[in-house]
């Protein structure tokens, strides 16, 4: 499958172009970038041509991986299936439900595959786990908390202009939303307040009446960083296991999936459904009121 890489930031040099390069089964044709010189330097790292007109990118690929803020990938995700492109996203898919939606129009009309990467759904030990978990069932809530600290001299998103203002709720909290909903099901209502540091609290009504308790923060004092999760119910507490392998190698399964084809556990519309739970997050952390899932 010919590939074509938009973005030339740190994640699609170090993950998603290391990924494509390295797949049998893919072929990383050319970089998109509104930066030439960038787009020229990442494609030439990886023996592509570079691009910065997208339209002539588009002509020369089945597929787009796309490594951008996700106000920019919706716009860009959109106009690729648009014109007939297999989309491998990050997440989250879009900033609200009326992009997200419009891109789940264009790959069901078009009938193209469509893979949204949450990291850790990729990971073979938390895919087993989600699977078993699931199975179980009777569980009544989840617990979740990630304190991440990714400001500190050195972090490669430490200049993120979109993290900086969306905060965790849409950089982690896809992340938290692709293990808990597999196991819990669909959100209904969502509340939340935010707290120090950014620190966003959540409260989620599951349709089947479980409740998760989320908080989640990207500006964590570097020693109070923590990452937590567990669900809990008629049989005790289940854990979700430490990742194992690299992001890499969680890209190249993303990969996997996106060249078999056919509707995967990660598509866009998963990445919808993730997105109407942030946008209603979003809503109940400015208004300070219960707010249903779209």
């Amino acid at each position: 499958m010919r590939f074509g890489l938009l973005g030339t930031g740190h994640w699609a040099a170090e993950t998603q172009g290391a990924a494509l390069s390295a797949h049998p089964e893919a072929d990383l044709v050319g970089v998109w970038g509104r930066d030439g010189a960038k787009a020229a330097a990442l494609a030439g790292r990886y023996g592509a041509t570079p691009f910065t007109d997208l339209d002539a990118l588009l002509s020369e690929v089945d597929a787009v991986s796309i490594a951008l803020p996700p106000d920019v990938q919706g716009e860009l995700a959109l106009r690729a299936a648009r014109a007939g492109k297999h989309l491998l996203l990050d997440k989250p898919l879009a900033v609200d439900t009326v992009a997200a939606d419009r891109i789940v129009e264009a790959v069901e009309e078009r009938s193209l595959s469509s893979v949204v990467f949450f990291t850790n759904r990729f990971r073979d030990n938390i895919e087993r786990f989600i699977d078993e978990t699931a199975a179980v069932g009777g569980w009544l809530g989840a617990r979740v908390t990630q304190f991440a600290s990714i400001y500190q001299p050195g972090s490669p998103y430490a200049g993120s202009p979109w993290r900086r203002e969306r905060g965790a709720l849409w950089d982690i909290g896809p992340h938290m939303l692709s293990v808990v909903l597999p196991v819990l099901g669909p959100v209904a209502e969502v509340s939340a307040v935010g707290g120090p540091r950014a620190t966003t609290h959540l409260m989620l009504r599951h349709t089947g009446g479980a409740v998760t308790t989320a908080s989640l923060t990207l500006d964590a004092p570097a020693a109070a960083m923590l990452r937590d999760n567990d669900f809990y119910g008629e049989h005790g507490v289940a854990t979700v296991p430490a990742p194992e392998g690299s992001a890499v190698a969680a890209f190249g399964a993303a990969i996997d999936q996106l060249v078999k084809g056919g509707a995967g556990p990660c598509d866009v519309r998963f990445g919808r459904d993730v997105v109407a739970v942030l946008e209603a997050g979003d809503i109940a952390l400015r208004e300070m009121r219960l707010v249903a899932v779209a």
